[in-house]
């Protein structure tokens, strides 16, 4: 249950659906404010069985005996309305998966707060974690804003920095930043109720709209230099995932180093110029991406010293 509520505790919404959210909510609901109820999205079916399960939030919520609405389209009349009769005095919002309507974002004492995971105004849209680790930024954080009727565009109240580690994935960016997450909400929404939170508007000139990723976006393309397919690997894991293809079968690659940023050598884009007993050294656009773990189509993801013992491998081979 909610905790008891004090002065300096204020009436919540909390908005969210996946795990980057989770921290956010506990953090809210440790630090005594009064969560009236949870925003998700439906629950979905999953896997071959197609087993409606529950949004992480979701999860999150019923442990704590919150209510729990879960609309299938934010904007009608009637899920405006449920939203209104819980009076919250600010909506929380974090990774929610909706737009919000003008009259929800009206709604509150002290608006909606979203908790974004970027760096505003970097990293706007649905992917910013992993688009960081692409674009090879050297650190990101959390920003906490007003929201308007704009994707991620409204003014910014605080910020947290943390540094990108050099063989940082997306899913261990994401872990760091819902913790973060957790702690600046509080933050902000103590600022808010001493009245004392600032209004930064941003630049929309320095702005990069980080899109949805998709499968397709893993189809790694060899012409590009090693230190940018490295990246790529990186921020698509776990999840679209890079790949490519040996001899016709799909090959997601899980873990690369860059050698020889600058080497000329010639050779194919992809081709396998080397195999050493940890490794699979392929030629790039620019430099030699050194693959160290991999996972064949209908295998299990292993480091390259195991899957050499399974399936031969030749130099000249090109990837595709």
């Amino acid at each position: 249950m909610a905790k008891e509520r004090g002065d300096s505790h204020m009436r919540v919404v909390f908005m969210g659906t996946p795990e980057f959210a989770v921290p956010a909510l506990e953090a809210l609901i440790e630090g005594g404010h009064d969560v009236v109820a949870v925003v998700t999205q439906p629950d979905k079916p999953k896997g071959r069985s197609g087993k409606m399960v529950y949004p992480p939030v979701k999860e999150a919520a019923v442990l704590k005996d919150i209510p729990v609405f879960q609309p299938i389209k934010i904007k009608e009349k009637e899920a405006v309305e449920v939203i209104k009769s819980y009076q919250p005095e600010v909506i929380v919002v974090a990774a929610f998966g909706q737009i919000l309507p003008k009259e929800i974002l009206d709604m509150p004492k002290h608006g909606c707060i979203n908790i974004h995971a970027s760096l505003l105004p970097k990293y706007r849209g649905a992917a910013p974690i992993q688009w960081a680790i692409i674009k090879g930024e050297k650190e990101t954080g959390i920003t906490t804003m007003y929201m308007d009727v704009g994707v991620d565009t409204g003014d910014m109240i605080d910020k947290l920095v943390i540094p990108i580690a050099e063989k940082e994935t997306g899913g261990s960016l994401q872990d760091k930043l819902a913790k973060l997450g957790g702690t600046l909400i509080l933050e902000t929404l103590s600022k808010l109720q001493q009245g004392i939170a600032v209004r930064e508007v941003q630049e929309d000139s320095i702005s990069f709209y980080a899109k949805m990723l998709d499968k397709k976006m893993g189809n790694i393309d060899f012409n590009q230099s090693a230190i940018e397919i490295e990246r790529l690997i990186r921020g698509l894991n776990p999840w679209p995932s890079a790949y490519t293809k040996l001899n016709g079968k799909l090959l997601k690659i899980w873990e690369a180093d860059v050698e020889d940023t600058d080497c000329k050598e010639y050779a194919k884009a992809g081709e396998i110029t080397d195999i050493t007993e940890n490794a699979i050294i392929v030629s790039t656009g620019n430099g030699k991406l050194i693959i160290k773990e991999l996972q064949l189509e209908g295998k299990k993801r292993m480091n390259v010293n195991a899957f050499l013992r399974g399936y031969a491998v030749e130099k000249g081979v090109v990837l595709s």
